[in-house]
């Protein structure tokens, strides 16, 4: 069996990311499993050649039913754990219910997947699990606090899951977008309003946050280093493919710049360059 008819799982196919993979992935000879929270919203995957399913990464037994029914079909080659969003706002005014949110979809449904599929996987012999992390696994803006910690977890997951395996023929392979043209960015400026409070000392902070999120992935500088969700998906093609992976893919060149820019800095002189972007909370003028 060529990589190309391998069976491969994706969560977060709804939009962006996940649907632009799925899409790619089945137009190559892909057998793509394409789940999201809402199947209704997947009714277009189905008519380009993808099975459909149900899945929420926050709920175990729709984890479980999921790869149950996926693996109906024949063995799981691949699993895309693309399921995610960015809750904002300073880490004071975030609402702990809505972190509970944040890291059940970004990192615990990430971990149980793997935990669901690689069973089958060892048995095998052979397996690719490709967890999607971020630039902002690599580096932290004020205001994202709570959405870097899942995607650092993410990356360290990837890292310590990427020795446990290797020696039962899979490989763990990490995905670190920078600025993609998606809907992140208009999610990311209304998770703001919906799990924060208000009237509070962080509210001039936060909407600005929420106002230089919505400029950098329309008109900043960084707008212009930007990719399409394609970008990501041909990228985990060649992590589903090549016989020796990179343990990490960048894509677009805003991630390259910002993850070398931040190596190449302190953290005082990072912190410096912050407080040129976001007003700092509780200063006053004068």
């Amino acid at each position: 069996m060529s990589d190309r008819q391998r069976r491969v799982l994706i969560t977060g196919c709804s939009t962006g990311i996940g649907r632009e993979t799925a899409v790619h992935l089945a137009r190559n000879g892909w057998s793509v499993i394409a789940t999201a929270r809402k199947p209704e919203t997947l009714s277009d995957l189905a008519v380009a050649g993808c099975e459909t399913l149900a899945l929420d990464v926050t709920d175990e037994s729709s984890m479980r039913s999921a790869v149950d029914a996926a693996i109906e079909g024949g063995p799981l080659y691949g699993l895309v754990n693309n399921a995610g969003y960015s809750q904002s706002g300073a880490i004071e005014s975030v609402e702990l219910d809505s972190v509970r949110r944040q890291f059940e979809t970004n990192v615990f449904g990430l971990i149980r997947m793997s935990q669901l599929v690689l069973p089958g996987m060892r048995e095998a012999g052979a397996g690719r699990i490709v967890n999607i992390s971020s630039m902002g696994g690599r580096l932290t803006f004020p205001g994202g606090g709570i959405y870097h910690a899942t995607k650092y977890a993410v990356e360290a997951i990837s890292d310590a899951l990427r020795f446990e395996v290797q020696g039962f023929g899979i490989k763990v392979v990490c995905i670190e977008p920078g600025l993609i043209r998606t809907e992140f960015g208009n999610a990311a400026m209304g998770s703001i309003a919906e799990g924060t409070g208000s009237g509070g000392p962080y509210d001039e902070f936060n909407a600005h946050v929420a106002s230089a999120t919505q400029g950098v992935y329309e008109e900043g500088p960084l707008a212009k280093l930007s990719a399409g969700p394609d970008a990501v998906a041909k990228k985990i093609e060649t992590a589903l493919t090549s016989k020796r992976p990179r343990p990490r893919y960048r894509v677009t060149p805003s991630a390259h710049l910002a993850i070398a820019q931040r190596r190449l800095v302190s953290d005082r002189v990072w912190d410096a360059m912050m407080r040129t972007q976001f007003p700092i909370p509780g200063k006053r003028e004068g």
